[in-house]
């Protein structure tokens, strides 16, 4: 970069996944756009292990779930490999048990063969957890409808956020999208027709400024938002490390008197929450010492720490800005709101503000959006963020150590532990839930459009890689696709049939969210849409 004037559409601070999501979605439009990253490379600080159904589904509407497939079995084979080593653990556990007993003489207590007749536990199949309560999928309603659309895509589920960042970053440069590792923002200034950025290697120009820089966001900092919310209560450790004496800790999540631990579901990974409020040391590295500490208060075993491949300190801290738009200034992800990491929203979340804002930022600088589309974005993002950071607080509170707490504790077990308890829960932490209050009256109205298979042999997401808004004519309907005339430009138009559907017609938004649907013959409010979405 030199010192001269560089004219871009958006500056994106951060090329982590929300900002390397929006930069995908801008350059699909054909926005220009540069990526401004402190970082020489990904950085594998272990963080988010899984995506949730919203994530998946985003990143299938832009054809990428071969490289999420691909992803998951390495992932997968991590896994399998942890479970080789408990079991080995376990026979040799057991194995020495035998030895002690056969030397025992007859009449000592030993260990005790299975016992005839009794019924063997099903095995529990994990979909999640909820303040370190195991959610078991066998628990799940089949009848639920909401839960009809994850068998598609449930399975990709299992990606790490090292890996969806190479994913996109190799989808953004394909995109044409300049991504420029080792720069640091350092300052910059909305003139309020241009934002003017300074980094250390120089000046950009830029109509849009786009904060995706994390919790301790620069941009936000800088640009003057409020940041309001709930002080953190626990200091938190999680790691890739090497440990000996680990025979009593046990794989999945668990409760103890000082915290919660989880150990697994990788080799050496093992996460520790202690309360007491938040670290003293937030910045320098965690030390082999600081995580074994850590470890032996919270599950009481006697671990010995030798090595750590990575690690993270984190906090509860919960906290959202008011408005995630302050003249050309935008923020997205982490930098709009942070919240502890348990129940994995945090990764999707981002991921579902980018896809939100990428389309309506690109029509905004084409010159066509409506008046108020870019106002959207927090009128539709902001309350799911805030479910999220109460969604996080409430698992907080379940997990404290004081009786008030672990009484609470031991009602959500109960409830969690029945068919509608775990249904409740499982849906929420999945995201299939989450939709925007849009105008219209058609219950797939402001929710995430269905998965249908049509005629063409095609799937409806197959439809939305482009990155732009669809109409689906489901009748042939003549008066449909002359309503949609005029917008040719911006708007695809879908003729097939749905097997099984009774829909005539779906307006989908190009973040795969239904504008508009309708099961009768015409267009009705379909002209009032497309002037809504489409200027």
């Amino acid at each position: 970069m030199n010192e001269l004037h560089e004219r871009v559409d958006v500056v994106v601070a951060g090329a982590g996944p929300v900002g390397l999501m929006l930069a995908c979605e801008l350059g699909l439009a054909g926005v220009r756009v540069t990526v401004l990253e402190r970082r020489t490379d990904i950085d594998q600080t272990i963080k988010a292990g899984a995506l949730n159904h919203p994530t998946l589904q985003a990143l299938d509407r832009r054809g990428l779930s071969p490289k999420l497939a691909e992803a998951r079995e390495a992932t997968l084979a991590r896994m399998a490999e942890f479970r080789r080593m408990q079991a080995e653990a376990a026979a040799a556990k057991q194995a020495a048990q035998q030895a002690q007993q056969a030397d025992q003489p007859a009449g000592q207590p030993g260990v005790q063969p299975p016992q005839p007749g009794r019924p063997e536990q099903r095995p529990v199949k994990f979909v999640g957890h909820f303040g370190g309560l195991l959610l078991d999928g066998n628990n799940l309603d089949p009848a639920d409808p909401d839960l009809a659309g994850e068998a598609r895509l449930g399975t990709l589920g299992m990606v790490s956020q090292q890996q969806l960042e190479a994913i996109l970053e190799e989808r953004a440069i394909e995109l044409g999208v300049d991504i420029r590792r080792g720069v640091t923002l350092t300052s910059f200034e909305d003139h309020g027709d241009r934002v003017v950025i300074t980094t250390d290697q120089g000046v950009l120009e830029a109509g849009w400024l786009a904060g995706c820089d994390g919790g301790r966001s620069t941009v936000r900092k800088l640009a003057g938002f409020d940041f309001p919310g709930t002080d953190p209560e626990i200091t938190a450790y999680q790691a890739m490390a090497e440990m000996t004496d680990t025979d009593g800790l046990e794989p999945g999540w668990h409760i103890t008197p000082t915290g919660v631990y989880a150990f697994g579901p990788m080799p050496g990974r093992v996460l520790v929450a202690e309360f007491g409020g938040a670290p003293t040391d937030r910045t320098s590295p965690v030390t082999e010492a600081e995580l074994e500490g850590a470890v032996r208060r919270v599950t009481g075993v006697p671990v010995t720490v030798t090595g750590i491949k990575t690690c993270t300190r984190f906090t509860d801290n919960a906290r959202q800005v008011p408005v995630y738009r302050q003249g050309r200034v935008l923020l997205a992800g982490d930098a709009a709101h942070v919240h502890s990491p348990f129940g994995g929203q945090g990764l999707n979340l981002g991921v579902g503000d980018a896809m939100n804002l990428g389309w309506k930022l690109a029509a905004t600088i084409a010159g066509w959006a409506p008046e108020g589309l870019l106002d959207t974005y927090t009128a539709e993002r902001h309350p799911i963020g805030a479910w999220v950071l109460n969604w996080t607080r409430a698992q907080i509170a379940i997990m404290r150590p004081d009786p008030h707490a672990r009484a609470i504790r031991a009602v959500v077990e109960d409830l969690a532990g029945t068919v509608d308890g775990t249904t409740y829960l499982a849906k929420r932490i999945s995201g299939v839930w989450q939709h925007y209050d849009l105008a219209g009256d058609h219950p797939l109205t402001g929710r995430s459009a269905p998965e249908l298979e049509l005629s063409d042999g095609s799937c409806l997401p197959d439809h939305l890689h482009a990155g732009r808004t669809v109409l689906f004519d489901f009748s042939d309907d003549a008066e449909l696709r002359a309503a949609a005339d005029e917008y040719a430009d911006r708007l695809t138009v879908v003729t097939a049939n749905a097997a099984g559907s009774e829909l005539r017609a779906l307006l989908v938004r190009p973040d795969g969210f239904v504008a508009w649907a309708s099961e009768e013959p015409g267009a009705g409010e379909l002209p009032k849409r497309l002037a809504e979405w489409l200027g």
